[in-house]
């Protein structure tokens, strides 16, 4: 078997992976849901005025960040399908994260970033 077949099979298995699964129904569901794309789009207005009145220096960045992440909160109160798909979207990430560093591992033979805690990459290799 080549590097390329291994590849392909690698590719197979994590799309057919519970967190991928988890993650395309999640965004599924958020993207059918009329009310819930109703306040994405309110949310990504405000959004871009908070970014333009950064830019006019009408509001500094800490303050703008800080505006963003409440106004994310309150979205994901109002429309819970965004806090789903948000929580999808991570778990899937951290399971491609962890394949990137096991190759990585056996590409190089570091480790990266260990933390000493498991659950953020899945184990010593």
């Amino acid at each position: 078997m080549t590097i390329f077949e291994k590849t392909r099979e690698l590719g197979e298995m994590i799309q057919n992976c519970d967190e991928m699964k988890a993650y395309k129904e999640a965004e599924a569901r958020q993207a059918s849901d009329e009310a819930t794309q109703e306040y994405m789009k309110e949310f990504n207005m405000n959004r871009l005025n908070l970014a333009r009145d950064m830019q006019n220096g009408k509001i500094s960045r800490e303050d703008a960040i800080e505006a963003n992440n409440k106004a994310f909160e309150e979205l994901c109160e109002k429309a819970p399908l965004v806090r789903e798909y948000v929580d999808a979207k991570a778990k899937f990430d951290a399971v491609v994260n962890q394949v990137n560093s096991i190759i990585n591992f056996y590409i190089t033979g570091q480790t990266g970033d260990c933390t000493h805690d498991c659950s953020t990459c899945g184990g010593c290799h």
